[in-house]
């Protein structure tokens, strides 16, 4: 294994000290030593891995050095564009240095939504023409110090990226020192509970990428209902709002829930603006906002440093609210308001989850099969 501090001052020795990207499982123990120690103006954690590329470049103009860019392999699709059409070496030329969780990796048990990605993972660096490294549990120092030789010489013959792809069980544990406590009324499963008990009868829900959709899930069974009134968007991070969106404009008898999470939310951010202009009566958008990525090592978003109501304002949501306490959401969840305009709700939730909490049982296809029954 290698450690994350090592790690970090190799990097540091060869001239990058600047650290962009969006926080992963399987990057976490790096992720935090960099949340520790990296300076505030030499470390953004991105709205998503596109922004993070973008981020990494504007670096390399205003010093010329060799930033980094993070990132779980699902973000490889949002980075694509701007490597292939600022960072390539056939446009800008931009060197950087890439380092990609690889989730799904083929012989490795993973959640479904993991495995086509993990399967293609080191295929679309292929595609892209970028080099990479694969480091395991089974590397050590040595081993790293190996593959960023290799990756810093290509980078600076070529003035052009190089991916280090990283197994699960690559760094040694390191705990965030840097955790700071979001304080509220509720846990997110509390939230969530509440909602999901007020909701008409032939209310259908989506939900959104990690633990909000496995409490959902248990939630359900805690009080025998059945699954199909949920879409649980186990991938796709920042698009379940859309998934909400569509369904709510083909089934206007039908009153649409999407739960949300601020780090989901803020990484797809324009798709309010396309709820807000289409105007949907009777969707519910509801963002549980913990200021954290809360399912990849609690890294912060910048979720309790912004405006959200004043943003779904502004995009066009009609009937817009906050809820900070228990009997703030019950007065929400009870105002016909609610249910007769398209409505965001913004729910402030403490971080964390049960440690018991499961996963879905069912199948993705199985999942969307009785939610598309449902909706008949």
């Amino acid at each position: 294994m290698i450690s994350p501090k090592y790690f970090y001052d190799s990097l540091i020795a060869n001239g990058t000290d600047f650290f962009a990207g969006v926080p992963d499982s399987l990057l976490k123990n790096f992720c935090a030593y960099i949340t520790d120690n990296a300076p505030a103006d030499k470390h953004i954690i991105s709205a998503n891995e596109g922004s993070a590329t973008a981020l990494a470049t504007g670096y390399h103009f205003a010093t010329g050095k060799i930033p980094m860019i993070y990132m779980q392999n699902s973000g490889e699709g949002n980075m694509i564009n701007p490597l292939l059409s600022i960072v390539d070496s056939d446009v800008y030329s931009v060197p950087m240095m890439i380092m990609i969780g690889w989730r799904g990796e083929p012989g490795v048990h993973d959640e479904p939504q993991h495995v086509k990605q993990g399967k293609v993972t080191c295929d679309l660096l292929d595609a892209m023409k970028i080099p990479y490294s694969v480091l395991g549990a089974d590397n050590c120092n040595k081993c790293l110090d190996k593959a960023l030789a290799k990756a810093y010489e290509y980078i600076k013959a070529n003035n052009a990226p190089y991916a280090l792809v990283i197994k699960k069980g690559t760094f040694e544990e390191y705990v965030l020192k840097n955790n700071v406590s979001v304080e509220a009324d509720m846990s997110r499963e509390e939230a969530i509970e509440k909602i999901m008990l007020s909701a008409p009868e032939t209310a259908a829900f989506v939900s959104t990428t990690g633990m909000a959709s496995r409490e959902l899930y248990e939630l359900r069974d805690k009080h025998n209902q059945g699954h199909n009134k949920d879409f649980l968007t186990v991938g796709g991070m920042g698009h379940a709002s859309q998934i909400a969106l569509s369904i709510a404009m083909q089934k206007k008898d039908r009153t649409i829930y999407c739960i949300d999470g601020d780090g989901a939310s803020i990484m797809q951010m324009g798709g309010m603006a396309t709820i807000g202009t289409r105007n949907p009566s009777n969707m519910i958008h509801i963002v549980l906002n913990n200021g954290a990525h809360d399912s990849v090592g609690g890294q912060p978003t910048v979720g309790r440093q912004i405006d959200l109501c004043g943003i779904a304002k502004a995009c066009g949501y009609t009937n817009v609210v906050k809820a900070s306490t228990k009997e703030e959401l019950d007065a929400i969840l009870k105002d016909r308001k609610t249910f007769d305009e398209l409505t965001f709700v913004e729910v402030l939730v403490r971080k964390g989850a049960r440690k018991d909490l499961g996963r879905p049982k069912t199948t993705p296809v199985q999942n969307k099969q009785a939610m598309m029954e449902f909706l008949k």
